[in-house]
């Protein structure tokens, strides 16, 4: 079977190319004798690569000097804990946006580490939009403010972040890094899973002002300390070597399509055509509210749950992949990731149009 349009929420398709590169220096890392999965992270030739990927990751999305880019283990699962048992002081308590599934299970973390409250929510709504949020409510004693840039199971984004002033702004931006311009200095903190646009799961990006580092209490645990790893340029222990060299190629991808210029305008090209075709349609419709639609995550569903279960079948047979939408809001997903083709979309487009003809 040759390759098909991989609609998966994550882990996310990769660039063909990227996928050819890491086949072709597989058994032998640059005539080294070796894999990357074979090298030795205390390596000459494996600090190369992880200097390289930093570079790459500063220099495409433009991070001042003053942060620091770290290599994680664990998923953004683990920065649910890893961000209040750095950031959370005595006496003090951190904000939470509540806008769907994966902040829901940031703010269970946090509450089991310290006081954590919610800002403003969406539940109301079946999270199908963004709340405005009362940032008067933000006081001395907020450590921090926690948002989810981009909801992959309900398909909605922040278009604007929010001015928090002196209080950090922490962001799970798993689903959505690098995939549009974005000012890192408006943040204290960002964190994402690499297994969407920034390479293969294993490994998360962690991206610190570094005034934030050095502050957690001397009981934490030495792996959940950010200063563990900026004190060891992310080696205390083996990092996920493989997965960072992906995400090195992968970056070094980006920045020949042109960089996060470029590749925000393919993006939202790419879900322009797809909002367009739901829009159009007699059959499928989404409920996310138009000026919150996520660049990346596209649910939309028809009324029959006969009919959705037999569009995702019929759509795998066309080589479409994936798009079965999660269990809490039904209907279909096409996640639309940085390495998706415009052709995959227009492919997706092609084969609602003829579904909607033989079934409306």
């Amino acid at each position: 079977m040759g390759r098909v349009y991989n609609f998966s929420a994550g882990p996310a398709q990769l660039p063909v190319s990227v996928l050819e590169r890491a086949q072709e220096e597989l058994l032998s890392y640059q005539e080294k004798g070796m894999s990357v999965m074979e090298m030795s992270h205390r390596s000459s030739d494996f600090k190369k690569i992880i200097e390289r990927t930093e570079e790459l990751i500063r220099e495409l999305m433009e991070i001042p000097e003053t942060y620091r880019v770290l290599f994680i283990q664990g998923g953004a699962s683990l920065q649910f804990s890893m961000v209040p048992l750095n950031l959370l002081k005595d006496g003090g308590h951190a904000y939470y946006v509540n806008t769907g599934s994966w902040s829901k299970k940031a703010l269970s973390e946090a509450k089991k580490i310290g006081e954590a409250k919610i800002l403003a929510s969406s539940d109301d709504q079946n999270f199908t939009y963004i709340p405005e949020l009362d940032l008067q409510q933000i006081n001395e004693q907020t450590d921090y403010v926690h948002i989810t840039t981009n909801n992959t199971i309900e398909g909605t984004r922040f278009t604007k972040f929010p001015n928090t002033g002196h209080v950090p702004l922490v962001a799970d931006a798993s689903s959505n890094i690098l995939s549009e311009q974005w000012d890192v200095s408006k943040f204290g903190l960002i964190y994402a899973g690499a297994q969407k646009n920034l390479g293969i799961s294993g490994l998360t990006i962690v991206i610190i002002r570094e005034d934030l580092i050095g502050h957690a209490k001397a009981d934490i645990p030495t792996m959940l300390n950010y200063e563990t790893y900026t004190k060891n340029n992310s080696l205390y222990n083996t990092p996920p070597t493989f997965a960072i060299y992906i995400t090195m190629l992968l970056m070094e991808w980006l920045k020949e399509q042109g960089g996060v210029a470029a590749i925000e305008e393919r993006n939202k090209e790419k879900a322009n055509l797809l909002y367009k075709a739901i829009e159009d349609s007699k059959l499928f419709y989404s409920n996310v509210k138009r000026e919150d639609r996520s660049l990346m995550n596209i649910p939309f569903m028809t009324d029959s749950d006969e009919l959705n279960k037999l569009f995702v079948k019929e759509a795998e047979q066309e080589g479409l992949h994936q798009l079965k939408g999660h269990r809490s809001v039904g209907g279909m997903r096409a996640s639309i990731y940085n390495a998706m083709p415009i052709e995959g979309v227009k492919a997706l487009v092609d084969f609602m149009n003829e579904f909607e003809r033989k079934h409306i």
